[in-house]
């Protein structure tokens, strides 16, 4: 179940901080309340997890995978472009989300 949980909380975060850029810096009241919405079950999501994942290692696919959700979605939705470099650092997270999935004592398998 930590997975699926740490899934939700993905998409939680994914979807609020979408919302975040569309607030306006929370002068729009529809997006702002996606953004507490999408960050309330994220976290929420997150505590599920760390009953069974240590803090540290979901922390880490979290926000990995978060990073790389939320640059697609940035790109699909406002049009924002990515470098080389920020490709390349984003290949790096997902490689570093792979090996603490595959190799890593501490993850739960």
């Amino acid at each position: 179940m930590a997975y699926l949980y740490l899934a939700i909380a993905i998409v939680a975060e994914v979807v609020g901080t979408t919302a975040l850029k569309a607030s306006e810096q929370f002068t729009r009241p529809l997006p702002t309340l996606i953004v507490a919405v999408g960050y309330g079950i994220a976290f929420y999501m997150l505590t599920l997890v760390l009953r069974t994942l240590p803090v540290g290692i979901a922390y880490a696919i979290w926000s990995g995978l978060g990073v790389v959700l939320v640059t697609l979605v940035g790109m699909a939705v406002y049009r924002e472009v990515p470098d080389l470099p920020a490709i390349i650092g984003i290949g790096l997270i997902i490689i570093g989300v792979i090996v603490i999935n595959l190799f890593s004592q501490s993850v739960a398998h």
